[in-house]
């Protein structure tokens, strides 16, 4: 990735299966894939594999706001990467580090958009990033 893309690390307790299932399986990504406790994921669908697709819907559960946030598998590597271009255009990396020990280091990296500040958007992403983890560390 380029120096101007945004990253995101967090470490899951586990094996790297579990890591990996619960990051791409939609059974799992309902569970985790929101910033904060006013938000929730209803409907997560994907297709794991080289030019796949997904969709995860994002949405505030008082009902006031809702959105989706889909993409396309341009590489995936079972276990290892996925190479991620989203819905807008951006691209998105996401690798996974078995650090031995029963952990595993994941890690994103993004292109920023240009509606919200860089420090927001990090913020955002890490918030999710780390809700994965500790759902993930617990299964």
């Amino acid at each position: 990735m380029t120096a101007n893309f945004l990253v995101a690390k967090s470490t899951v307790k586990g094996t790297i299966e579990n890591a990996w299932d619960c990051f791409v399986n939609p059974d799992h990504v309902v569970n985790w894939n929101f910033a904060g406790d006013d938000w929730h994921c209803p409907k997560s669908e994907a297709t794991v594999e080289t030019g796949g697709r997904f969709c995860h819907t994002m949405a505030a559960k008082d009902g006031s706001f809702s959105f989706d946030f889909f993409g396309n598998y341009t590489a995936v590597e079972p276990l290892q990467a996925l190479r991620i271009v989203l819905g807008d255009g951006r691209k998105m990396e996401v690798d996974f580090k078995d650090l031995g020990d029963g952990k595993v280091e994941v890690i994103e990296q993004f292109e920023p958009e240009n509606q919200n500040p860089l420090e927001l958007q990090q913020q955002g992403w890490q918030m999710i990033l780390n809700r994965y983890a500790e759902y993930a560390s617990q299964l």
